[in-house]
């Protein structure tokens, strides 16, 4: 009795662990070229205009995050926050790329500036993918995922993502990864 007690215990602590917590096997292909990702730039660099970011970035350094927009609440809000903080801290040319995937792109583009008038962001860019609310095909997006973020470098991407559950305590390991990706000593906090 005493054994099955643990290993239940030991399981409901294993799950408690995984949630929130990255999950890999989808996503674009580590190490291959980053996939065509034309989005309405609401806000970033090329606001309000159709850009293809996979394009105009280049070999640049870029983390990508893919928004469900059904699925955004503070926690996110608070660790797109965090990561463009932390990206500004980095190499100057980095830079991300929040993508709202969504059924309404007419709401979500009206949502967006609101959006960015709160958080302030500095080095973030939020746009809508307007042709699918499942995303582009060619990035593979788990659409259980809440948020998904692939960094990439030299115009291939380094490191991908997928979280259920996203807060700002995640952001450090994405910012392992672009330190990585950019050849850089990783930074121990």
């Amino acid at each position: 009795m005493r054994r099955r007690k643990s290993w239940a215990i030991a399981c409901l602590a294993f799950a408690a662990a995984s949630i929130g917590r990255a999950t890999f096997g989808a996503g674009p292909e580590i190490g291959k070229p980053v996939p065509s990702l034309k989005v309405v730039d609401v806000t970033g660099q090329t606001s309000p205009n159709e850009v293809d970011y996979s394009e105009l970035r280049k070999e640049l350094p870029t983390v990508y995050v893919f928004v469900q927009a059904d699925k955004w609440d503070r926690p996110m809000a608070r660790y797109l926050r965090v990561l463009d903080e932390a990206v500004a801290n980095q190499d100057e040319a980095v830079y991300v790329v929040a993508v709202w995937l969504t059924e309404n792109a007419d709401k979500t583009r009206q949502y967006l500036p609101l959006a960015q008038q709160s958080l302030q962001l500095s080095r973030t860019a939020l746009t809508c993918y307007v042709a699918d609310k499942d995303g582009p095909k060619d990035w593979q997006l788990d659409l259980a995922a809440s948020l998904t973020v692939a960094v990439a470098a030299k115009g291939k991407i380094a490191d991908v993502r997928e979280y259920r559950s996203v807060n700002e305590t995640l952001v450090p390991e994405v910012r392992e990864a672009l330190q990585k990706a950019l050849g850089k000593p990783q930074n121990r906090d």
